[in-house]
């Protein structure tokens, strides 16, 4: 399920301000037989995000839209220890000075390993990224085979330029698009967790401003119902 945003929300890094925000809400699904005997998940290189490891700082590449590509690049992640039937929120927050268009689609792993289009577009990625890995020295470990069953999923964020400038340089090499990626479990799968302490405080300010309402309330029929004062004559 896929959510357009038209508010500005603001979180804040050690130096970066993001502006804008895109999000996708849905459900976790039930746990799926996961084995880490090679050829595995960890094997892919994704980068993963969890309800324990929620938010993920990354660059993202992107481009402008093409015939072959109108949703520019996508990039795939791994939403793992999800917890089954419970809602969840994925969301993409970038500085409002880097106009980007994104799409965030989530995935059962059946799902995209059945589906052409999809696992072309993984494995492509997948490649790229353990290409980056060799080069920065590192690589898979190995590790005994177990089974386990986990609730997992698959995120593809899509991202392509959404600006025009006079530079030509700039239009055919988009820089990268910092972004925060941030995975918000729902509380009793009514709201976000991030909003708990947001709720806490609206809360509080309305009981006391209860309260406060009734103290005034009373005072001022105090002040109503007192006689009038005489005037003194000399």
């Amino acid at each position: 399920m896929r959510l357009r945003v038209g508010l500005l929300c603001i979180v804040t890094q050690v130096a970066t301000v993001k502006a804008n925000v895109e999000k996708a809400i849905f459900l976790g699904p039930p746990p799926a037989t996961l084995s880490n005997d090679r050829p595995s998940l960890d094997d892919l290189g994704l980068p993963v995000l969890s309800p324990s490891d929620a938010i993920l700082p990354a660059q993202l590449p992107v481009q402008f839209p093409t015939d072959t590509l109108p949703r520019g690049l996508a990039s795939w992640y791994l939403l793992r220890a999800l917890d089954d039937g419970r809602r969840y929120e994925v969301r993409i927050c970038w500085p409002a000075t880097q106009p980007t268009d994104f799409w965030l689609d989530t995935y059962p792993i059946t799902h995209v390993f059945d589906t052409p289009e999809l696992i072309s577009s993984l494995a492509e990625y997948s490649e790229q990224r353990q290409g980056q890995r060799i080069e920065d020295g590192g690589g898979s470990k190995g590790a005994l085979a177990s089974v386990v069953l986990e609730s997992v999923l698959f995120l593809r964020v899509q991202a392509a330029a959404s600006y025009y400038s006079s530079n030509r340089t700039l239009m055919d090499y988009p820089p990268l698009v910092h972004v925060d990626i941030i995975l918000d479990p729902f509380v009793l799968n009514v709201f976000p967790r991030s909003l708990g302490p947001v709720a806490v405080y609206i809360t509080t300010v309305a009981i006391g401003a209860w309260f406060l309402s009734g103290y005034i309330y009373r005072w001022l029929l105090s002040v109503a119902a007192e006689p009038p004062r005489r005037q003194h004559t000399d």
